[in-house]
Parts: structure tokens; sequence; C-alpha cells
């Protein structure tokens, strides 16, 4: 893992095959609804940098709530995921309309 400074991986094309596929595969299966696979694609195709593109996995379970804010480090527009089995919040970054 990059520590602080270090230079952000970008997401190549090849990148975001595997990760549009994984996600697929994932949809098959039921693990998430047609809607949520076209926003967690979306925020894969338009990823420049990889832990961008990472926010398309909030983790199975996670729970999406109608909270969103803008991060003032990086004008982000983020949402909050709920995890239902300790209730910790996890902020996860929304695709650009």
């Amino acid at each position: 893992m990059s520590g602080p400074g270090a230079p952000r991986p970008l997401a190549s094309d090849a990148d975001r095959e595997r990760l549009v596929a994984l996600l697929r595969e994932h949809y098959a299966v039921g693990l998430f609804g047609l809607d949520e696979l076209d926003r967690r694609v979306g925020v894969v195709l338009s990823a420049q940098y990889l832990d961008e593109a990472a926010a398309a996995w909030p983790a199975a379970g996670w729970i999406p709530t109608n909270e969103r804010f803008r991060d003032p480090s990086t004008s982000t527009v983020m949402r909050v995921w709920v995890d239902p089995s300790d209730q910790s919040r996890h902020y996860v970054p929304e695709p650009e309309p």
C-alpha cells in the first residue's frame, strides 16, 4: 500500500475491463440489482485512479443511506453507507452525473 505523498496508481483500460467483468459476475449471482450494477460500472469506467475504481465496492451487506456530502479536500460528492453488523459508517464517492 502506498503511503502519504506516494503517487496514486492509474487505472488502465485492462484494470477497468477486469473490474467490470467482476461486477457482472457479482450481479449474476444476486449480490446487487441492475441499478446498483449500473452505478458501480459507472464508477469503474470513470475512474482515473485505481483507488477511485475501488469505490465501486461497498462491502456486501452495506446499506446505502440518503446522506451525501462534498468532501472538502477533493470536492468529490460522497455517499454514506452503513454496515448493519456494527453500525459503522463508510463514505463512498458518488459517480459524476
